[in-house]
């Protein structure tokens, strides 16, 4: 079974950076695509960000793109999420998913799931 492990979440001002990290315990890491999500107060889980195996295509949420970035470390088993800008409404709990599939921008493709960690901005 896959075990995905957040970290690097915690409080930041508005207009600061954050980087997030996801941790596979998966040997054959290289072959899942790694997908990011996120979940506000009263909100369903959305979708953020993600990246293929095969090519490490990207995706991303409009909302997000221009200040987060998305990558991944194949020989630390690791992904990354790099958010610079923040604001309000990135406020929610950021989840990793992993799934075999190339189809990436949707929550029920992702097999596996991490715990969650909490990211909060404030002004």
């Amino acid at each position: 079974q896959v075990q995905l492990v957040e970290s690097g979440g915690g409080l930041v001002q508005a207009g600061g950076s954050l980087k997030l990290s996801c941790a596979a315990s998966e040997r054959t890491f290289s072959s899942y695509s790694m997908g990011w999500f996120r979940q506000a107060p009263g909100k369903e889980r959305e979708f953020v960000a993600a990246i293929r195996w095969n090519d490490a295509r990207t995706y991303y949420t409009d909302s997000v793109k221009g200040r987060f970035t998305i990558s991944r470390d194949n020989a630390k088993n690791t992904v990354y999420l790099q958010m610079n800008y923040l604001n309000l409404e990135d406020t929610a709990v950021y989840f990793c998913a992993a799934t075999k599939r190339s189809l990436v921008t949707a929550a029920g493709v992702f097999d596996y799931w991490g715990q969650g960690t909490q990211v909060t901005v404030s002004s």
